[in-house]
């Protein structure tokens, strides 16, 4: 190839080089403002309460621009949307899915309340209420998950500013595990079979010490015994009941005027 070629080749190539240096400038800034586009047309619609258009816009900037920074915030917040939009089960998922990719995110502890708080909601479920449905009659599956969520979260972020609240929920929720128990020692208790009764109350006191629905665990051991002609054990399990909860015991005094046999 003649010398004299060799520059306007060098020439040509840095012009492309250039060219595309400047496309793939002008791509970035494209994306970069569709990117912002979308989340803040996702956060006026959130701001204003819409959140089923909100939730179609961070979806939306979740699978157009999914490695943006917006599209990190935009998880966040579409956790919230869900929740407002009476989506538990979509918040629930979104909230894990968070945590799985970002476990060193400084905002997992609002991925793991959000996870509490959805399946905290998700226990009044309309239908249930329509129905009149005992909650604490219900498999705790949902109640399980939202006292483990908000476990880790006071477990592993002791200071965040969702803690306290976390603590007070897990209070409520111990003492709906600890009723749900005590249904079914009733069950037990109702068909006869005592000693299962017994083994589920003792463990509701074993495991749920303090809550108030372990009242009604000692008393159900109580009757247990005391259908099975045990007295010494009725009567030494009646003083505990007397020494941690004087008002369950002034009822229970009243209930054993009757029969024991009396209906539940």
């Amino acid at each position: 190839m003649p010398r004299a070629r060799l520059p306007a080749i060098l020439s040509l190539v840095l012009l492309v080089l250039l060219v595309m240096a400047g496309c793939a400038s002008d791509n970035e800034r494209d994306m970069k403002s569709g990117a912002d586009q979308l989340y803040d047309r996702a956060q006026s619609a959130m701001d204003s309460g819409n959140f089923r258009n909100a939730i179609t816009y961070y979806e939306t900037l979740a699978a157009r621009f999914p490695f943006s920074n917006q599209a990190k915030q935009g998880q966040l917040d579409l956790i919230y949307c869900y929740y407002m939009n009476a989506e538990p089960e979509s918040a629930i998922d979104a909230a894990s899915q968070f945590e799985r990719e970002n476990p060193t995110h400084p905002r997992v502890d609002y991925a793991l309340y959000m996870r509490g708080l959805a399946n905290f909601s998700g226990q009044s479920n309309a239908i249930y209420r329509f129905f009149d449905v005992d909650l604490a009659r219900r498999p705790p599956d949902r109640t399980r998950e939202s006292f483990s969520a908000f476990a880790q979260l006071v477990q592993r972020y002791p200071k965040s500013r969702y803690a306290a609240d976390a603590r007070q929920r897990m209070v409520f929720l111990r003492n709906r595990l600890a009723e749900y128990e005590n249904d079914v020692a009733r069950y037990y208790f109702k068909r006869g079979a005592y000693l299962a009764a017994i083994d589920r109350a003792r463990f509701n006191v074993e495991s749920y010490d303090g809550a108030p629905a372990v009242a009604e665990s000692l008393r159900i051991i109580i009757d247990s015994y005391r259908a099975l002609g045990m007295t010494d054990l009725a009567d030494s399990t009646r003083e505990v009941l007397a020494a941690n909860f004087p008002e369950a015991a002034r009822e229970q005094a009243k209930e054993e005027e009757k029969p024991w046999y009396r209906f539940w």
